[in-house]
């Protein structure tokens, strides 16, 4: 009888915390359930990103149109064509450049900040790259709200970001034509860069770029769908 009595009131005080922690975030539940089906239930098995995938509020990063489905399994429009990935691609793209507490990152393709802010979790610094000043500008407000570690830029991300370079990794989030190179050059030797490869609006492969000392490997992943890779004209 003292067991139950000793009981009831942490049980209480476990239902009075987790209602206080849904009305203060109301998404948790569902970023929860998204790491589990979406990114650990479909072979992302990093504890670092997943912990960050759950932490990250995936819905302040979308328009207010789109937060309903911000934890749902696809795209979302995020205005000026672009889309913010999948959380799943977001989740295997981060994986595959294996990030480590002291890298230097870079993104081309900051878009509203979602991949940006994941890379932040797990690295010592990230440099984002976005070609449309209102994206860029826009996200910048909100990463730089959030992080101390990020900095974004506006520009063409064809030529990356030769003052910060060399990158241990870098993360590409359009689909070019060809892996530009000098990306590849602005790889530290054994750094590994993530690239969509295809023609725009139809299949691409996501590619590993893995830099060595003399030159580069190349590996193709998945079949993957990107916005093109937009250049300044």
């Amino acid at each position: 009888m003292l067991r139950r009595k000793m009981l009831i009131p942490f049980l209480l005080t476990m239902l009075i915390t987790v209602s206080f922690q849904q009305s203060q975030d109301p998404y948790a539940e569902k970023r929860k359930q998204m790491v589990e089906d979406q990114i650990r239930g479909r072979g992302v098995h990093h504890r670092g990103i997943l912990e960050a995938m759950e932490r990250v509020a995936r819905h302040r990063f979308v328009p207010s149109a789109q937060r309903p489905f911000a934890y749902h399994d696809r795209p979302l429009p995020i205005g000026f064509g672009q889309t913010i990935s999948q959380p799943y691609i977001v989740g295997y793209m981060t994986q595959i450049i294996d990030p480590r507490p002291h890298y230097k990152v870079l993104e081309i393709g900051t878009g509203s900040g979602y991949q940006a802010a994941i890379l932040a979790e797990l690295a010592a610094q990230v440099y984002t790259i976005e070609i449309i000043p209102e994206l860029g500008h826009s996200a910048e407000h909100l990463l730089n709200e959030l992080y101390n570690n990020v900095i974004v830029k506006v520009g063409d991300g064809y030529y990356g970001w030769e003052e910060h370079a060399p990158f241990d990794a870098i993360v590409v989030t359009a689909a070019s034509g060809t892996i530009p190179p000098p990306l590849v050059e602005q790889l530290k030797e054994g750094g590994k860069m993530v690239i969509p490869v295809g023609s725009p609006y139809m299949t691409q492969q996501l590619m590993l770029v893995e830099k060595k000392k003399q030159g580069y490997t190349t590996r193709s992943l998945i079949p993957v769908r990107f916005v093109p890779f937009r250049r300044s004209e």
